[in-house]
């Protein structure tokens, strides 16, 4: 039979009513004919609880503990779901990430998949098993200790599954109906859309919005797997949500599909740093070490042998940032005159495969967010996405504004 993967995030099994009700839209797709394959997360607030216990108990803890405590949540997600199904009549099994087995490298608390065999669940597929429930975020490592795929790591589990098994679709189940333009609790005028190229959910994924896991979408578009974004809220028809998909299958492209932001941005400047050969991989070396993860960098003219070096990163960054830049200092590997650190920006990036035969975007772009008095600070483009650094106060302005005029309220 064709296999068909689920995956229920943690509001959408927040309580046993919930956990029925995704019971109910497996139950759907078995009578169609798949098999299914469920990937749970845990429930609503449950993981949070869990890293809280951990962190009380050993704010030095080994991460391997970490991984055995708090990947206990989706365990019982999966118990649950089982039984629900059970109660329904239909055959179903819980399986646990060891179990399957998911197997993982030993990075804890961050571990990467490295192969998912199908032997197991397939021969109890063949046995009359129709549905498959697996606890996600979870894996073992080589020496056979659980693991953790990071926060979000339920998405990755299911598109790896569906590539795995050659499903026919992967249904990612959320508190939302699909991927907007923009943020509708920012703009009222943001419209679900019916298809968006994987090029261009990664990038929306990348820059601040919230739908799906990066990596799950990076995971998505290296093996094709189709990925459909629903919620499980609302009543289905086979058209619902919003369908993540190679660019070839969607007909028209819009010049830009989407408005994306972070708000928690920092901008960082080194200032009279020695512009030399090597300076840049001086500076950015052991902030990656540090584990700083840089998106923005902009180097300014030089001046006397001198240059400012300008990167942005995450606020919760900035005292680790500043610690390795003043450490290298210290070590004598790079000389600079101060670092400032601005707390008070936001990213906004307007995202669109078609940017890539038209012409005009970035000053369209620019033209908008000048009309409405707002400086940008800092810029950085891809093929399909323009991002800007601008002060905090002016974000919600300038994603309207952006989403007006590029006119995102209109279908293509």
């Amino acid at each position: 039979m064709p296999i068909l993967v689920m995956k229920f995030g943690g509001t959408s099994v927040a309580t046993l009513d919930r956990i029925k009700r995704a019971a109910k839209r497996v139950g759907v797709e078995v009578a169609k004919g798949y098999d299914v394959i469920v990937i749970v997360s845990a429930m609503s607030g449950e993981t949070n609880k869990l890293v809280g216990f951990v962190n009380e108990t050993s704010p030095l803890f080994d991460a391997r503990e970490y991984d055995a405590v708090v990947s206990s949540g989706e365990n019982v997600t999966a118990g649950l779901m089982a039984l629900t199904l059970q109660e329904m009549d239909v055959p179903a099994r819980s399986w646990q990430g060891w179990q399957v087995p998911l197997k993982t490298t030993d990075t804890h608390a961050a571990a990467r998949i490295v192969e998912i065999p199908t032997e197991n669940i397939t021969a109890k597929f063949e046995q009359g098993m129709r549905v498959a429930v697996v606890a996600g975020f979870q894996g073992i490592a080589p020496d056979g200790r659980i693991t953790t795929l990071g926060r979000g790591g339920s998405d990755t589990t299911a598109v790896a599954f569906a590539a795995a098994f050659g499903a026919e679709r992967c249904d990612i189940y959320t508190d939302v109906d699909g991927v907007y333009t923009t943020d509708p609790r920012i703009c009222e005028k943001a419209r679900k859309l019916d298809k968006i190229a994987f090029e261009e959910m990664l990038e929306l994924a990348s820059l601040g919005a919230k739908v799906l896991q990066t990596r799950s979408v990076e995971l998505a578009m290296r093996y094709n797997v189709k990925l459909r974004v629903l919620s499980s809220f609302e009543e289905q028809s086979d058209d619902a949500g919003t369908l993540v998909c190679d660019e070839e299958e969607i007909m028209e492209l819009n010049v830009v599909s989407g408005v994306a932001y972070s708000r928690d941005e920092a901008k960082m400047t080194l200032i009279s740093v020695a512009d030399r050969p090597g300076i840049a991989a001086a500076i950015f070396g052991p902030l990656s070490e540090a584990g700083v993860n840089v998106d923005m960098i902009v180097q300014n003219i030089s001046e006397e042998g001198r240059t400012d070096m300008t990167f942005s990163c995450p606020t919760d960054q900035v005292r680790r940032a500043e610690k390795a830049m003043t450490d290298a200092k210290a070590a004598g590997e790079i000389n600079f005159h101060d670092i400032v650190a601005d707390e008070g920006v936001a990213k906004v990036s307007v995202v669109g495969i078609g940017m890539r035969s038209h012409a005009g975007v970035a000053a369209k772009m620019f033209k908008v967010l000048s009309d409405e008095g707002i400086n940008i600070k800092v810029i950085t483009t891809s093929e399909i996405k323009i991002s800007v650094l601008i002060d905090r106060k002016y974000m919600e302005l300038a994603v309207q504004a952006l989403h007006d005029a590029f006119e995102l309220e209109k279908a293509a």
